[in-house]
């Protein structure tokens, strides 16, 4: 499952450190180049909201299935796009069908004893990490030499094969919802409602998202700017320094079933703070690069672990649209956060970024204490 997650994840994320190449070849600025780094999270912001809900109402296995498939067939359109707007619009697509992870970890929590759950959701959430930064360092690596369509191409190789897997490996798993769509979606409003938890969660992980949005879409440009002047596969091989954060993941489940998610939550938090000060004071030289990144991702991880763990706890029965809503609040964040690193590149520069990336997470924790320590699950 943790396998599941990261490759299909990865989807996410081929594009960033090919920006710039993306960009050239079609002949549009950084700023336009940069939306489409933003265009699959706004297409998984709304698969999470539109489809994953239906995790609780259908059979899971053939769900995940099928936007496997899908995804499969977005990345070959990528891969063949003739025009920027093209691709921008499949993009949103790829990441509308790549929210399997999204149902793939409510079907684990289902499967785990509660005293394990934080250990089990920090395994499967290191994996999807892995994908995501991984990924980065295989398209900048693919993309720099055999250019960025044969990225698409292999996505969609790789895509093709998981998907068989999935549907020979994968269990059944029946839906505990069995009323209509339009009532599966009014009941997200009413977890909303009712969960003060819940919208906390949201609001907490979508700001702490949108910093790390902030950092991963802006790199690339910074890397070949005439500060470094690197290509995409330098770009992309931070991907590698950031996979050092998904070990913290693990830990994150740990700490949370021993200490507590409002702890760790913190904890998070100000451990990604630190990153953008670093990246602010010493993002000039390598190392400082290289130490924020580690921090940057362990942070965002420790976090995420810890709010999963805590909306899983708060409705068995309907974990599914309790992710839905959460993790639509993440991905909200993420996009935002990605037009305003794009914006605060261009006008702001580096300095600019580490700025906003700040300031994402100052709004992140005066929501966290001001919405009240209301558990320690």
């Amino acid at each position: 499952m943790a396998i599941t997650c990261g490759l299909t994840a990865a989807n996410l994320y081929y594009n960033q450190p090919l920006l710039v190449t993306i960009g050239r070849s079609f002949q549009v600025s950084d700023h336009w180049a940069s939306l489409l780094a933003t265009a699959p999270q706004v297409g998984y912001t709304l698969g999470m909201l539109l489809l994953v809900p239906l995790g609780d109402r259908l059979e899971r296995k053939r769900l995940i299935v099928g936007l496997s498939l899908g995804a499969v067939a977005c990345l070959i359109l990528s891969a063949t796009a003739p025009s920027y707007g093209v691709l921008l619009g499949v993009s949103v697509l790829l990441g509308g069908c790549s929210a399997v992870p999204q149902l793939v970890l409510p079907m684990a929590v289902q499967l785990t004893h509660p005293a394990e759950r934080g250990r089990i959701i920090g395994r499967i959430m290191s994996g999807l990490l892995l994908g995501i930064l991984l990924s980065r360092t295989v398209s900048g690596y693919l993309g720099a030499q055999l250019g960025w369509r044969t990225v698409y191409a292999g996505a969609a190789g790789v895509g093709l094969v998981l998907t068989g897997l999935l549907s020979w490996k994968l269990p059944t798993n029946p839906p505990a919802f069995l009323g209509s769509y339009a009532a599966l979606m009014r009941s997200l409003a009413v977890l909303v409602r009712e969960l003060p938890l819940l919208r906390r969660s949201a609001l907490v992980g979508g700001s702490i998202f949108g910093a790390f949005s902030v950092f991963w879409t802006t790199l690339v440009f910074y890397l070949e700017s005439p500060a470094y002047q690197y290509g995409s596969a330098v770009a992309g091989s931070f991907g590698l320094v950031g996979a050092l954060g998904a070990l913290v993941a693990p830990l994150a489940g740990t700490w949370v079933d021993k200490y507590g998610s409002d702890k760790v939550i913190t904890f998070g938090i100000g451990l990604t703070l630190l990153a953008y000060l670093v990246l602010g004071c010493a993002g000039s030289l390598l190392a400082g690069l290289i130490v924020g990144v580690i921090l940057l991702d362990s942070g965002v991880q420790a976090a995420h672990v810890a709010n999963q763990t805590l909306i899983f706890s708060l409705r068995p029965e309907a974990r599914s649209r309790l992710n839905t809503v959460y993790m639509t609040g993440y991905f909200a964040g993420g996009s935002v956060g990605s037009v305003l690193g794009g914006l605060a590149w261009t006008h702001g520069g580096w300095t600019g970024v580490c700025a906003v990336g700040a300031s994402c997470l100052i709004l992140a924790l005066v929501l966290h204490r001001s919405l009240g320590n209301q558990t320690r699950i």
